[in-house]
């Protein structure tokens, strides 16, 4: 037997077994409303995948009990909040804390109506399969929707990436064996390395930083990032909206209507993820995005005006946050 076939196969019987031990630890709150009491959201087409999402997912890292050590009580209830407010997108990765074993804690039940996206940080075969497994079993999931190449920044990343024995082999072999369905590449500090990864390789997905401030910077992932994978027809996903609730200030954008409507209303991008501290914040977003519309040049341009001056701290809002 191959090495291929005793991976899936043991993948496969593990999850398996894992799975139903999740599913007898939820609560009664997982279940989700009836999708009568709840308005949608808009939906979009995720690039070529042919798979319709609400534009607004919920982030898995940063500012959440997600991600957080001893918050796992808090996690589990923003998690069930999601799932009644009809988000359908949830975003993850191995290096995210306890982020992958807290979804994995509810979701495996709802598996069939959500979207689920990990990341691997590895960049050599042998790693991105050892995280990809991980993940797996962390998420109770026998597949991933998508699984992305994560926090790719520099030139020689890439190299090693599509090398013989680079972390694409993983993604192509994963795919093969329905482990994975869409392959994918994330970037929040150069740009131009992202569009070239877009470039050599056909990724159906990249998640990249997009929010009001990033305009101003010398090195915009909209005006770099955009149009190559508007040409190739990848799904984009916008990530930093908010910067983490730094651009929500007084002295720069005053909503998170202006944050939101700017991000998903660039040329390209079919939705976004943010994070949410708890459920009362994650349905005040919630709102927003079904009350969005696309936004004229006209209202871009005036936003673009207020977060000048935080565009001139660059990295601050988007490179390292």
């Amino acid at each position: 037997m191959s090495q291929k076939t005793n991976r899936r196969n043991f993948l496969i019987g593990s999850v398996a077994a894992a799975t139903v031990i999740g599913s007898q630890a939820l609560t009664k709150k997982s279940t989700p409303a009836s999708s009568s009491t709840v308005k949608s959201m808009p939906e979009r087409v995720l690039g070529s995948t042919q798979v319709s999402l609400p534009i607004l997912g919920l982030g898995g890292a940063g500012r959440t009990p997600i991600s957080h050590e001893g918050q796992e009580a808090e996690a589990i209830a923003l998690i069930e909040k999601a799932l009644e407010l009809g988000i359908k997108y949830y975003d993850t990765a191995a290096s995210y804390g306890p982020s992958e074993e807290r979804f994995g804690k509810v979701l495996p039940t709802y598996r069939e109506r959500i979207y689920l996206n990990s990341k691997t940080a590895a960049r050599d075969y042998d790693g991105a399969w050892r995280e990809l497994e991980r993940s797996l079993e962390r998420l109770q999931t026998n597949y991933l929707d998508s699984w992305q190449l994560h926090h790719v920044s520099f030139t020689d990343e890439l190299d090693t990436i599509f090398s013989n024995r680079g972390a694409i082999k993983a993604v192509e072999e994963a795919k093969e064996q329905g482990l994975i369905k869409f392959s994918g590449i994330t970037g929040h500090h150069e740009p131009e390395v992202i569009a070239e990864g877009l470039r050599r390789y056909d990724f159906d997905t990249t998640l990249i930083s997009l929010n009001a401030a990033d305009v101003h910077h010398p090195r915009p992932f909209s005006r770099i990032v955009l149009p190559v994978a508007r040409e190739k027809q990848v799904g984009v996903i916008a990530m930093k909206v908010p910067a983490y609730g730094r651009l929500l200030q007084p002295a720069l954008l005053s909503s998170m209507e202006q944050a939101m409507g700017y991000s998903l209303s660039l040329p390209g991008v079919d939705c976004c993820i943010i994070a949410a501290e708890n459920p009362e914040q994650l349905e005040s977003n919630v709102t927003v995005a079904r009350n969005y519309t696309p936004l004229d040049t006209a209202q871009m341009t005036q936003i673009e005006q207020l977060t000048i001056d935080a565009g001139e701290d660059g990295a601050f809002f988007r490179r390292w946050t």
